[in-house]
């Protein structure tokens, strides 16, 4: 049976997404045989990865991509800012968009000579393509043409923790540690951004996220799901774990691409972005079973 559409327990949760409870409402307990389903899908997904997925390493939330709900997590603190590196470039490119007449500018990446996190150049890049390879060269243009104040509009129409006021264009597009926000709000931002998907220069941005996931830094996704198409954004950021590591890697992946019915967000400890994905990709072809 082909996998056009999500199979097994993806097929369950989109019976799930009806009938799930927004968070403030799940501490009751869910009436009727949806409520049933919805309990058992959670404590399902739960159990397999916790099972399957048990070092300290890793952090993970598993959402409703409907209702923001959350289905299953390991995720202590999850509510606590906390660096979140290039996640937050699809918010940077939109608030450069609606400072700019949504026009996203092309720009050369000439790779680590032009402050790229990859050291041979990536060329060419629209936002598209800018976004897919999480290129730092081009979001280093970009945010230098913005101010925290234009930033923290996008930020709190996201529901995102907003940045200083005065905080410098790098901190605007994920570098160091200058500008945290909480996990939980960055997964639900990203939920928040593709209901907005009709609106102006958010297409091109979303666009990114599903080339991402075909060929860009969160391929591992696309490889582990081949015939479920999904949205994905890698980021890497500066640690903040009791035992330091030089980085954490972070994902998040929301499947399948054109109506998303599951994000999930992962972290872990002392690598970079892209080898997040992996474990995300991997975790996404376990619930996909």
């Amino acid at each position: 049976m082909g996998r056009v559409i999500p199979s097994a327990i993806l097929c369950a949760a989109a019976v799930v997404f009806a009938v799930v409870q927004a968070p403030a409402q799940q501490d009751h307990p869910a009436s009727g045989s949806g409520g049933a389903v919805s309990s058992l899908f959670a404590q399902s997904a739960a159990r397999m990865l916790d099972r399957e997925f048990s070092s300290p390493d890793i952090s993970f939330l598993l959402l409703d991509a409907h209702t923001g709900a959350s289905l299953a997590s390991r995720w202590p603190d999850a509510e606590e800012p906390i660096p979140l590196g290039s996640l937050v470039k699809p918010f940077t490119a939109l608030a450069y968009a609606r400072s700019h007449s949504y026009r996203y500018p092309v720009y050369v990446c000439h790779g680590s000579a032009g402050g790229c996190w990859q050291p041979r150049p990536h060329g060419r890049l629209n936002i598209t393509s800018a976004l897919a390879f999480s290129c730092n060269s081009y979001f280093r243009d970009l945010s230098s043409r913005l101010t925290a104040a234009q930033m923290r509009d996008v930020a709190e129409q996201f529901g995102l923790d907003p940045p200083a006021p005065g905080l410098p264009g790098a901190a605007l597009m994920g570098l160091g540690d200058g500008w945290t926000i909480a996990p939980l709000r960055m997964a639900r931002a990203y939920l928040e951004l593709v209901r907005r998907a009709d609106e102006p220069g958010v297409r091109e941005i979303l666009a990114g996220l599903a080339d991402s996931a075909e060929w860009g830094t969160g391929s591992a996704v696309g490889h582990a799901l081949p015939h479920l198409p999904a949205l994905v954004k890698t980021g890497t950021a500066p640690c903040r774990h009791p035992h330091r590591a030089p980085a954490d890697g972070f994902a998040i992946a929301l499947v399948p691409a054109e109506q998303p019915q599951l994000l999930l967000m992962v972290r872990v400890h002392g690598v970079a972005g892209s080898r997040a994905a992996r474990t995300a990709g991997r975790m996404l072809a376990l619930l996909e079973r």
